[in-house]
């Protein structure tokens, strides 16, 4: 029991911490794009600020499971209660947050700060060209400088552009690639983000009907952790498949995969039922996994006796 009451609080204060510092990470990364952008665009703090918190809901419940689970599998915790226990912990944060968003309240009119990064003779570069702004990038229509691999320098003092407008600039250089990796799954809980949006517009009924079925399908996943004697390879382990899974998600979630679960359930069920139907699913199958093992190895330790 007091084990039990330890991964309630392992999980909640895990949530909590994850959740805070990830939408605020998410928070200054969106405004160091919005700053990198020439001419400067006005700022919005709240509007950028729910962004970032939107991102980061999907990544605090992936990790905060990750960990949790990792913890329930050192303290021996049985399966059953630490997937109930986490299913019910996991769903009520994830509202929480996604209630609060919706109530966020005033959303302040944007407000142009009228600062941007470089003076005059900043240099842009992208796909090897590169724009020298001579009077700086202030002056979205000033006198530059174009320099094209293969070509002599071209100088504009008026750049050229459709209607008379002018070509739209690169963002200002700003720190190192980022890792393909890293980017995409960045990209896909921004993906995972949205879509628990667009459920919880919809309805509380829609937003747990798709939430709990994910939540249930990776905290059967907790059998990974206690795959090897190291927790700590367990725990990389545990992180590829969580990986996977919110890939999978998605992938199921995409267009082209909704409109083939259109075709074959539009005349049977409701087509948004179909990947919380496919997540409860596979969560089934894991549990049913998990639980034979645990009986085979039970009746091998009274086999031994």
């Amino acid at each position: 029991m007091k084990n039990i009451a330890r991964l309630a609080l392992f999980f909640s204060c895990f949530f909590a911490v994850v959740f805070v510092l990830a939408a605020l990470t998410r928070y200054f990364h969106i405004r160091i794009e919005a700053v990198r952008l020439l001419p400067p665009r006005p700022e919005t703090a709240l509007p950028e600020f729910v962004a970032a918190a939107r991102w980061a809901a999907p990544f605090a419940l992936y990790v905060s499971l990750l960990f949790a689970l990792s913890f329930a599998a050192r303290g021996r915790i049985p399966a059953p209660v630490s997937i109930v226990l986490l299913v019910i912990l996991a769903g009520g944060f994830t509202f929480a947050v996604f209630t609060g968003m919706e109530r966020s309240g005033f959303v302040p009119a944007a407000r142009d700060t009228g600062k941007s990064l470089g003076g005059p003779g900043l240099i842009l570069s992208q796909q090897n060209n590169t724009i020298v702004l001579l009077r700086g990038p202030a002056l979205e229509r000033g006198p530059r400088v174009v320099s094209i691999p293969g070509r002599s320098l071209i100088y504009q003092e008026e750049p050229p552009g459709q209607n008379n407008m002018a070509p739209a600039l690169p963002p200002v250089s700003f720190g190192g690639s980022v890792p393909w990796f890293l980017k995409s799954a960045a990209i896909d809980f921004s993906l995972a983000g949205e879509r628990l949006k667009g459920r919880f517009g919809e309805g509380l009924f829609p937003f747990f009907v798709y939430l709990l079925p994910l939540v249930l399908l990776l905290a059967s996943l907790g059998f990974i952790l206690k795959l090897g004697r190291w927790p700590l390879a367990n725990l990389f382990l545990g992180a590829l498949i969580f990986r996977g899974v919110l890939a999978a998600e998605t992938f199921v979630n995409s267009p082209e995969v909704q409109d083939v679960f259109a075709s074959l359930l539009g005349k049977f069920a409701d087509p948004s039922l179909a990947v919380p139907l496919l997540f409860a699913a596979f969560a089934v199958l894991v549990d049913l996994y998990t639980f034979l093992v645990f009986a085979a190895r039970k009746n091998g330790e009274e086999d031994l006796r």
